[in-house]
């Protein structure tokens, strides 16, 4: 065998050490190369990343406007990564070249919230907010906020929105809620929230902002300046609503929803006198009177607030308000005993409902005054005796007027209004079988109250005389003529006429005469009179009202509204009268 062959098979044959070799190089040369081609392929798969998150992001914002372009880079933030001195972060010169910005968030970690306003631009909700595309769906005509705040399915009071399209209310405005399936199932889009009073788009939900709207959220909620209220006497110019239709603010018709006339009659007298329609105008006024948890007697100030606001509103959709919740309070606060479907004597419901507001408003008997006792509560002294029964003896009769008991007792005594009594009706016809109406003058049957006329009032056991005597007169003086008398079997009405003049009745003479000094005006006008038409259980009710700003009398029977002449007044059945005491500067502005 050759040499040359010898050595070839001893270096075939040589041991191959763990640490030596030509092997052992060779692998490590290898597994190097494979750990370098893996760093780069991550660097160069999350470079990639991270450029197709910028190019995601620039097509995000180009395609929404009013968003600001992403700023330039500077070249000056760019920054060379540490290794061998070239712009790429590999040490390896055949790696890719990595620029790397200050502050670049990592591919993992969650990207930033984007600013609602950049720039001082809106963001895209607000976008849609000022620009909505179905304002032009709103149908004015149908709107109608007069009746209670009820879901017209749920038939719930939180949160109900109504549909500025067809006029119903809804409750809620989110993906299940009444509101939003309206709005899918019918295409009407844009709402207003009842309580908040923010108008709103559905199905996509946003809210919308246009000052063409102003007006509707007005109709829902008036509101009058203090500048406002003071010029409404003396105002006399004519407002239009929506429909056409002109008005004067205050004299609105009042819908009779089925027998409420005579609950109407009371709220437009009431609406007419100033001094309490100033003060329920101004809901700051009583918005801050604590009342005990539980109490249901506010809802009557809140309510009747809210109705004297509509009735004077001078930009109203339309000429007549419908006195729903204000009746729906009294029905409740009264225990049933004043009715929507029951037509209900005008005497007994002012009384109450006078009363009722006092003590809601915090009022008391004695000390605490409001604004009711302020305007119409006077003062009067009663005298009374009490007399023996008449099948006595004359002599027994004459030892009882002996005893304390039947001693004239005199009392003060306040009062909100002054019952006039009315000379008994004839029962027979005269010659030409026509019943006989009598009429009688104002003055006699306030002759009661002279002091010196003295009248029995009779009871189950015992006989009394009364005579009463006016020590304060009231700013306001509402006058109710007695006319219904009640028996066993059934209630007699007295047709008697009550002449009358509308301006000029001075009470002087029926003051005592240590308080007449204390009184410098005690004459007074006529500004609301209420008439009873008809029998006493299908009568109806109208009210003859004084606008002070034009001077002229007009006559309200629900929702009619007609001129009058004062001349016409004295020749109905009145039955409640407001009357205004003159103050020392003003002037008589009755007209004819």
């Amino acid at each position: 065998m050759s040499s040359r062959g010898k050595r070839e098979r001893e270096a075939r044959a040589a041991p191959r050490g763990p640490g030596g070799g030509g092997s052992s190089s060779s692998s490590s040369s290898s597994s190097s190369r494979g750990s370098s081609r893996s760093r780069r392929e991550g660097e160069a798969e999350r470079s990639r990343g991270r450029r197709e998150a910028e190019r995601d992001r620039g097509r995000r914002e180009a395609a929404e406007p009013g968003l600001a372009l992403p700023l330039p880079v500077d070249p000056a933030r760019i920054k060379r990564e540490p290794g061998t001195g070239s712009w790429g972060g590999s040490a390896t010169p055949a790696g890719p070249v990595r620029v790397k910005r200050e502050r670049e968030p990592d591919g993992d970690s969650d990207p930033e919230p984007e600013p609602t306003v950049r720039y001082g631009r809106f963001d895209p909700e607000d976008q849609r907010s000022r620009h909505c595309p179905y304002l032009d769906t709103i149908n004015k005509s149908v709107l109608d906020f007069d009746f209670e705040k009820l879901c017209s399915i749920s038939l719930s009071h939180i949160n109900v929105y109504a549909c500025l399209v067809c006029g119903k209310y809804f409750q809620g405005r989110g993906l299940k809620s009444h509101a939003y399936i309206h709005s899918v199932q019918f295409s009407h889009h844009v709402f207003l929230n009842l309580h908040t009073l923010k108008f709103y788009c559905l199905p996509d939900n946003y809210e919308i902002i246009d000052s063409s709207l102003e007006d509707i959220t007005y109709v829902l909620k008036p509101t009058f300046t203090a500048q406002q209220i003071t010029n409404l006497d003396k105002q006399a110019k004519l407002s239009r609503a929506y429909d056409g239709t002109t008005y004067l603010p205050g004299i609105v018709g009042l819908n009779n929803i089925k027998a409420n006339d005579y609950a109407n009659a009371v709220l437009q007298a009431l609406s007419n006198v100033p001094p309490l329609r100033n003060y329920f105008l101004e809901e700051e006024n009583y918005k801050s009177i604590q009342r005990p948890p539980g109490d249901i007697m506010f809802l009557l100030v809140q309510r009747f607030g809210e109705l004297m606001r509509k009735l004077w509103n001078p930009r109203n959709f339309k000429a007549h308000v419908s006195p729903h919740e204000m009746l729906q309070a009294v029905v409740l606060c009264s225990k049933k005993n004043f009715q929507i479907t029951k037509q209900g004597d005008g005497v007994d419901f002012l009384s109450w409902f006078l009363n009722a507001l006092h003590s809601a408003l915090g009022g008391t008997k004695k000390k605490k005054k409001t604004i009711v006792t302020d305007v119409f509560q006077g003062s009067m002294r009663i005298f009374t005796k009490k007399l023996p029964h008449p099948d006595l003896p004359a002599e027994e009769k004459a030892q009882l007027l002996q005893n304390t008991e039947y001693q004239e007792m005199m009392v003060e005594s306040t009062f909100m209004y002054l019952t006039l009594d009315l000379p008994t009706a004839p029962l027979y016809k005269d010659e030409k079988e026509q019943l006989i109406i009598p009429q009688v003058p104002l003055f006699s049957i306030l002759a009661k109250f002279n002091g010196a006329t003295e009248k029995e009032y009779k009871t189950y056991k015992e006989n009394f005389l009364k005579r009463f005597q006016l020590t304060k007169l009231p700013p306001y003086l509402i006058f109710c003529i007695k006319r219904f008398t009640k028996n066993n079997f059934f209630v007699e009405k007295n047709p008697t006429i009550v002449n009358f003049p509308i301006t000029n009745v001075d009470l002087r003479e029926y003051l005592s005469e240590e308080v007449q000094a204390a009184h410098t005006n005690t004459t007074y006008d006529l500004i609301a009179n209420i008439v009873h038409d008809g029998k006493p259980s299908e009568g109806s009710y109208r009210i003859h009202v004084l606008h002070h700003g034009t001077g002229k009398w007009y006559e309200l029977q629900d929702l009619q509204v007609t001129d009058i002449l004062p001349q016409m007044i004295t020749l109905s059945e009145a039955y409640i009268q407001i009357w205004k005491r003159r103050e020392e500067d003003e002037t008589n502005q009755q007209g004819a």
